[in-house]
C-alpha cells in the first residue's frame, strides 16, 4: 500500500463520514423512521441497498475462492438473485398491505403470535453465528491479506482489522438507523462494481483474454463424468453439485433468501409505496446479474494464472496459495498504486454495507418482534434506544464467536450455503402455502416452522457427529449424513409442505377476517386497483429482460 492508496481510502472515509452526520443530524425518534428509514425510499436506493447489503466478504472471499476451486459450481446461487422479481411482483403487495415491519410480524399476522417467536429465533441465531460471524471473519483475513501485515503493535492484525471493520460500522449503524445504511449504500455500490471491474479487466489482460480463461479452466476436469470447471450444469451423479440438486436446492435458498428473509425485504419495506419498492426488485435484480463476472469469474481467472505460471509486469510469477486468497491475491498483485486503494474501499463498502444491514435487521427484529410485544406501551424514542443496544450485543456475540468460525476459512461460501439449505425450506413453506393457500391454517404454518427448525438442527447435529466419529451404516446416517446436501435441501422443502397440509387439514381452517388481504383471493377490489397502478409495461419489458439474461447465462455455461 503506497501513499496514493491511503489517500483514496481517506477520501472515501470523509465522504462517508458526511453521509453519516447528514442522516444523523435528521430525526429519527420512531421506530418506522430508525428501523425503515422512514418508509420513503426511492428505488435507487432500494435497489442499491438489496445489491450492497448481499455483496459481503462471503462473495469476495468464498465465492471467488469457490471459482478458484470449482469453477462455475456455484453460480447456481448467484443467478438465483432473479427471484428479487418474485419479492416485487408477488410478495410486495401482501407485505405493504399488512403494514408489518418484520417478517415474523408478517407471520403472526397470517398464522398465530407463536409462528412470529419461531421465526424471530431462528433469524436472530442464523446472523450472528453465520451471517455477522462469517463476515466479519472473512474481512479480518481479506485485509491481512491485502495489507500484507500479520501483527501490529504486538497484536494479531486479524483481529485489529475485524474488529475495527465492527466498530466503525457499528456506530454509523446504531446513531444513523436504516437511513444510514440506505444512503451509504448508495456510495458504495458504485465504488464496489468499478472496483471489482477493473480487477476483472486486469486479470484478463494479464491472462490473455476471455478465451484463455475458458480454454484453460475448460481443461480441468472436476469430476469422473467428464465435466469441467467451465460447466454449469454438472452430470447428476456429482457428489457435490449434481444439476437437479443444484437447481432445487439454488431455488429453495433463493427463495427463502429473496423473498422471506428480514436481511433483504427490510430494504424493500423502506419504500414510499408498492411503485417504488417493486422497482427496487427490478433495479436490485439487474445488480444481481453481476457478482459472478465481478467475484466468481475472476476466481477461475487467478486459477488459470496460477495453471499457467504467468508472469507479472515486475518479473514476479503469479501464485496463488489457496483457493480462498484469489481476489486478496489478484488485488495485491495486480493493482497500481491508487487503484489498489480504490479496491480497498469497493472491499470496505462490501463489508460496512453487509454488515450494517446485518445489524440493523437484528436490532429490529429483537425490537419489534421479542420488546414491544411484552412491552407494548414503550414509547418509539425507547424503542429507537433498545434498538440501539440491542445492536451492541449482536455486535458482541458477532465478536466471541470469531474463533470458532476461524476453523472454518477455507469454505466459507460453501458454509453458508450449507447451513442456509437446512434453514430454508421450513421457512419456505410457511410463506409459500401460506399465501397461496386460504386453508393453510395457524397450526399447520407453525407446525411447518417447526418442523424444519427440528429436521434442519438434527442435520447439522449429524454432520458435527459422523465428521468426528467412525459410525456404521444406517439409514438415519444416510438420510441426514450421507445424502447430498442439494437433494437433502428439496427433500426436506416437501416433508414440510407436506406436514403444514396435513396439519392444516386436521385443524379449523382460518376466518375470512383473519387472512384478508393476505393470501392470494383474498384483496378487496380497492388492494387490487391500487396493487395494478403501481406497475406499468416498462416494469414488465426490465422483467422479461432480466429473465432472458438468466436463460442465456444457462445456455452459455452449460
Amino acid at each position: 500500500m503506497e501513499f496514493l492508496d491511503w489517500l483514496v481510502i481517506a477520501i472515501f472515509f470523509v465522504a462517508l463520514v458526511g453521509i453519516i452526520v447528514w442522516v444523523v443530524r435528521q430525526k429519527s425518534d420512531d421506530s418506522a423512521d430508525y428501523f425503515l428509514g422512514g418508509k420513503d425510499a426511492t428505488w435507487i436506493a432500494i435497489g442499491s441497498s438489496i445489491f450492497a447489503s448481499n455483496i459481503g466478504s462471503e462473495h469476495l472471499i468464498g465465492l471467488a475462492g469457490a471459482g478458484a476451486s470449482s469453477g462455475m459450481a456455484m453460480a447456481h446461487w448467484e443467478i438465483q438473485g432473479w427471484m428479487i422479481l418474485i419479492l416485487g411482483w408477488v410478495f410486495v403487495p401482501f407485505y405493504t398491505r399488512s403494514m408489518v415491519y418484520t417478517m415474523p410480524e408478517f407471520l403472526e399476522r397470517r398464522y398465530n403470535p407463536q409462528s412470529r417467536t419461531i421465526l424471530s429465533l431462528i433469524s436472530l441465531i442464523s446472523y450472528v453465528l453465520t451471517k455477522v460471524a462469517v463476515t466479519v471473519y472473512a474481512g479480518g483475513l481479506v485485509f491481512q491479506q491485502v495489507f500484507g501485515i500479520d501483527t501490529l503493535w504486538g497484536i494479531d492484525f486479524f483481529w485489529i482489522a475485524a474488529i475495527g471493520l465492527v466498530v466503525i460500522t457499528a456506530l454509523y449503524t446504531i446513531f444513523g438507523g436504516m437511513k444510514s445504511v440506505l444512503y451509504t449504500s448508495v456510495l458504495q455500490t458504485p465504488i464496489l462494481l468499478l472496483g471489482s471491474l477493473i480487477i476483472l479487466v486486469l486479470g484478463l489482460q494479464s491472462l490473455g483474454g476471455w478465451d484463455e480463461m475458458m480454454k484453460t479452466c475448460g481443461a480441468v476436469t472436476v469430476n469422473e463424468y467428464g465435466d469441467t470447471m467451465t460447466n454449469l450444469i454438472r452430470s447428476n451423479n456429482d457428489p457435490n453439485y449434481p444439476w437437479l440438486g443444484a437447481l432445487i436446492g439454488s431455488a429453495v435458498i433463493g427463495f427463502w433468501y429473496w423473498c422471506t428473509d428480514q436481511f433483504i425485504v427490510q430494504r424493500v419495506l423502506s419504500g414510499k409505496d408498492e411503485k417504488e419498492a417493486r422497482r427496487g426488485t427490478i433495479f436490485g435484480a439487474y445488480l444481481k446479474l453481476l457478482p459472478v463476472f465481478l467475484f466468481l469469474i475472476p476466481g477461475m481467472i487467478a486459477f488459470a494464472m496460477n495453471q499457467k505460471g504467468v508472469v507479472l509486469g515486475s518479473g514476479e510469477t503469479f501464485m496463488l496459495s489457496t483457493p480462498d486468497a484469489a481476489f486478496p491475491t489478484l488485488v495485491a498483485k495486480l493493482l497500481p498504486a491508487g487503484v489498489k486503494g480504490l479496491i480497498v474501499c469497493g472491499i470496505l463498502a462490501a463489508l460496512m454495507s453487509s454488515l450494517a444491514s446485518l445489524f440493523n435487521s437484528s436490532a429490529m427484529l429483537f425490537t419489534i418482534d421479542f420488546y414491544k410485544r411484552f412491552r407494548p406501551n414503550t414509547s418509539e424514542k425507547k424503542l429507537v434506544a433498545i434498538g440501539q443496544v440491542a445492536t451492541v450485543v449482536i455486535v458482541l456475540l458477532g465478536i466471541l464467536w470469531i474463533p470458532v468460525m476461524r476453523s472454518v476459512g477455507d469454505v466459507l461460501y460453501n458454509y453458508l450455503q450449507d447451513v442456509q439449505s437446512v434453514l430454508a425450506p421450513g421457512i419456505a413453506a410457511a410463506f409459500l402455502l401460506g399465501i397461496c393457500w386460504k386453508r393453510t391454517s395457524a397450526l399447520g404454518g407453525m407446525w411447518g416452522l417447526l418442523s424444519g427448525l427440528i429436521i434442519g438442527l438434527t442435520r447439522l447435529g449429524a454432520k458435527i457427529y459422523y465428521s468426528n466419529t467412525e459410525a456404521a451404516d444406517s439409514v438415519f446416517k444416510y438420510i441426514f449424513y450421507d445424502l447430498n446436501w442439494l437433494f437433502f435441501c428439496g427433500w426436506m422443502l416437501l416433508v414440510c409442505c407436506v406436514i403444514v397440509i396435513i396439519v392444516s387439514l386436521l385443524t379449523p381452517a382460518p376466518s375470512a377476517e383473519k387472512i384478508q388481504g393476505l393470501v392470494f383471493g383474498t384483496s378487496t377490489p380497492e388492494q387490487r386497483a391500487a396493487t395494478r397502478a403501481s406497475w406499468n409495461k416498462w416494469d414488465v419489458i426490465h422483467t422479461i429482460i432480466i429473465l432472458g439474461l438468466t436463460a442465456a447465462f444457462y445456455i452459455y455455461f452449460w
